[in-house]
């Protein structure tokens, strides 16, 4: 694998190409965790969301976590998208795909990867509602 582990991108993404960057002849599975914007949040109905990040922090934390899964479990690949912009209903928000010799390590990584994306990389969501005020929900230390 050439390409980064940790990428973000303010466009649709093809997962297809992201997997089959992932298969190897060793790998006897392939275990993926797609995140979409759904239409609510804690009964509160939503519209639309955006998510703003620090690009360079992002980037550099993503491959960190990545390249933790990576030491961490007996897995022969892993790469994680995530998006950022506008972003509509249903439109998918985050991508980790994660290949190992066995499913188990492949499924702990994935689970891993997420986890820790979603503690550690600066990225902030701000969700916009049907009625009422748009709400961040990891809050950007830029706008306090």
């Amino acid at each position: 694998m050439s390409q980064a582990l940790f990428q973000l991108s303010n466009q649709l993404f093809d997962t297809a190409k992201l997997r089959q960057d992932l298969l190897t002849t060793s790998s006897g599975a392939y275990v993926s965790f797609e995140g979409w914007v759904r239409d609510n949040h804690a009964g509160t109905a939503v519209i639309s969301l955006s998510y703003q990040a620090h690009p360079l922090l992002a980037v550099s934390e993503g491959e960190n976590v990545v390249q933790e899964a990576l030491r961490l479990f007996a897995i022969n690949g892993a790469l994680c998208v995530h998006r950022i912009g506008a972003l509509q209903l249903s439109e998918l928000a985050v991508w980790v795909g994660v290949s190992a010799g066995h499913r188990d390590a492949a499924f702990n990584a994935t689970r891993f990867i997420i986890d820790e994306i979603k503690a550690r990389v600066p990225i902030w969501k701000h969700e916009h509602y049907a009625t009422g005020a748009p709400l961040w929900l990891h809050q950007n230390p830029a706008i306090s």
